[in-house]
């Protein structure tokens, strides 16, 4: 059996690692629209011919987000879903405003990388690697003006352990990078996930999940 030339191999790799993520635009632009009657993986078109300058502005972090509730933090979304612009651009920001002592709980974005930079404030933040890695927790104070990445689909958070309230911005590595919250997935789930599939997973007794499942899972998005 013949095998491939190196340089097809790599051409394959590179192809893989490109289509990884957003595919890359087809035009300069593509302001999404909602079409109710159809699903794509993505948004429609805008006419281009349509197309204002206001399609490119998001002012949704002109203001503080609400702290007051159980978490103590805010996050205020700029995915394609409240920013049509960014479609196909394969970028996205979020505001993050934490109340003394608020946390931002452990997530993931299944379709992104995050950067996160702090504005005001002092934050703990860390990630966890995967099963391959002995999910180990890489983690670290960071105060105004410091930068850190959450790797793509690893379980991470930010806690403000500070005495003032905090502000971070993080940019994320697509239009739609998704959220998962750890906790509310699986003690919060609609129908929710077996008690017995939970009490061997967490080894723990059954009260302990009726307990944990009867709790409202507050969604800080």
């Amino acid at each position: 059996m013949k095998l491939l030339p190196i340089s097809l191999l790599v051409f394959a790799l590179a192809a893989a690692a490109t289509f990884a993520y957003d595919p890359s635009p087809l035009q300069d632009f593509c302001v999404a629209i909602n079409d109710p009657k159809v699903f794509v993986n993505g948004k429609f078109c805008k006419d281009p011919k349509q197309v204002t300058a206001d399609d490119f502005l998001f002012k949704g972090f002109r203001y503080p987000g609400n702290t007051a509730n159980p978490l103590g933090s805010k996050v205020t979304p700029a995915f394609v879903d409240q920013f049509p612009g960014l479609n196909t651009l394969g970028i996205s920001m979020a505001r993050i405003d934490f109340a003394p002592g608020g946390l931002n709980p452990p997530h993931t974005h299944p379709r992104g990388t995050e950067i996160l930079v702090v504005a005001e404030g002092t934050l703990l933040v860390g990630f966890v690697t995967s099963n391959q890695l002995n999910n180990t927790l890489l983690t670290k104070v960071l105060y105004k003006g410091d930068v850190f990445v959450f790797p793509i689909g690893l379980i991470h958070f930010q806690l403000n352990i500070g005495k003032a309230p905090a502000l971070a911005f993080a940019a994320l590595s697509s239009q739609n990078p998704g959220v998962i919250t750890i906790a509310n997935a699986v003690f919060g789930s609609k129908p929710p996930i077996s008690v017995d599939v939970l009490t061997k997973a967490f080894q723990v007794d059954k009260k302990v999940i009726d307990y944990l499942q009867a709790q409202f899972w507050y969604d800080n998005n």
